[in-house]
């Protein structure tokens, strides 16, 4: 563990906010009616645009006069080291407030902060995927027999990835008749859920046909995000075979506005557990690890979910391995998420399928209701911690949302 955390000048930055100058995730803000790069530092924004046009910054022209991430992300690791080095200085040195303390903003509306290239989620957590399987399958193994051996996912749908705070309309489709013999029904889906997950944001592209192997997931990968993958159970159950999800995932997928970088989770990393059987040569890693985040899920303010993200199976490295294993190309902007984190016990879970099991088992919140899957109105949020320098955490942005009725 690294020594004490770096003190701020900026008020409310100190190193328990969560926020503060060992954390600086990346998003965008309004800036005099225009949407500008920022750093956030305790309640604030750093405006980055204005702060590399006033020669406070130097991000190779990254910031200026942008409205998104993506040429910063594409800029690569050099790039973002420097440019962090450049922020703390600024953030920690009280002799640079007077002129940094004008580009601090309220971080107003959320936005999203990159354009999303491509989206594709996985199925990273054993116990979710065990608990799947028991639920679908109770007189078979509950794991598929390619699933120890590949990091299982498909890929989604980049347009209706939105940010946290947009509402989430109920989504319309098919699903499975009633009685044998009889057509599918087609209307509002009725058992809406969520999937708590953890997403990785693609800064450096790679070349079309070139693999990107497990010890270069860092050179390409620039940070994490919350997401929450909004699934129709009824809708999925009945169009997923033999193609897996379509529109039963791919009407929302939520995500964080800010993205911490993975610069800023270096005191995060932890052993996962041993994988067995051994997995081939492209997947085998020299340390097998993953992030220790403790994610945390509340259905309309009442906390119903602890899931801990130290006990997935496949770590983020192996995703991208995979992903890339038949020569498929990374763009700036890629997105792709760990699927449903969840732990052994019934409130670590990150799905209300599982909470509910299946909706055999409902669940009460603080204001004496009983819920198995959403209904209109309900609004669920996704938070996470993780360890920081000096043993304190940082605080990742919450991912929320709120469900619509259907608009059929």
């Amino acid at each position: 563990m690294t020594g004490a955390p770096l003190e701020s000048w900026v008020p409310g930055a100190g190193p328990d906010s969560g926020y503060g100058v060992g954390h600086l995730p990346y998003g965008v803000v309004p800036v005099d009616g225009r949407r500008r790069p920022a750093v956030r530092i305790g309640t604030w924004a750093l405006d980055l645009a204005g702060a590399e046009s006033a020669g406070l910054l130097d991000a190779g022209g990254a910031f200026r006069d942008r409205s998104r991430l993506d040429p910063f992300l594409a800029a690569g690791p050099a790039v973002w080291r420097a440019v962090r080095e450049q922020l703390t200085e600024l953030l920690t040195d009280p002799g640079a407030r007077s002129w940094v303390q004008p580009l601090l903003h309220p971080p107003g509306e959320p936005a999203l902060p990159f354009r999303v290239a491509d989206y594709v989620d996985f199925y990273s957590s054993e116990y979710h995927a065990g608990n799947v399987g028991r639920i679908f399958r109770p007189d078979q193994p509950p794991l598929l027999p390619n699933w120890k051996h590949l990091p299982v996912g498909y890929h989604g749908r980049a347009g209706t990835v939105v940010v946290s705070g947009t509402p989430v309309v109920r989504p319309c489709g098919q699903f499975r008749p009633d009685a044998p013999g009889r057509p599918p029904g087609f209307g509002p889906s009725t058992r809406l859920d969520i999937e708590a997950e953890v997403g990785f944001v693609v800064g450096v592209p790679s070349r079309l046909g070139s693999p990107v192997p497990v010890d270069r997931f860092a050179e390409h990968v620039f940070g994490v995000v919350l997401v929450n993958d909004w699934s129709a159970r009824d809708l999925q159950a009945w169009e997923y075979q033999p193609l897996g999800p379509f529109l039963g995932k791919s009407f929302a997928t939520s995500v964080a506005a800010w993205i911490t970088p993975l610069a800023a989770l270096a005191e995060a990393w932890v052993p996962l557990p041993a994988q067995d059987p051994p997995v081939l040569d492209y997947l085998r890693e020299p340390e097998h690890q993953g992030l220790d985040l403790a994610l945390a899920v509340s259905w309309n303010g009442t906390e119903v979910s602890r899931p801990p993200f130290a006990t997935t199976y496949w770590t983020p490295a192996q995703q991208l391995a995979h992903l890339t294993g038949n020569g498929a190309a990374l763009r700036t902007g890629d997105l792709y998420a760990s699927g449903t984190v969840s732990g052994p016990g019934r409130r670590e879970v990150g799905s209300f399928l599982e909470l509910s099991w299946n909706g055999t088992e409902p669940v009460r919140l603080a204001d004496g209701t009983e819920r198995t899957f959403l209904a209109d109105g309900d609004t669920v949020t996704i938070g996470a911690t993780a360890p920081a320098a000096g043993g304190g955490r940082l605080t990742l942005a919450e991912v929320t949302g709120t469900v619509h009725p259907a608009r059929n």
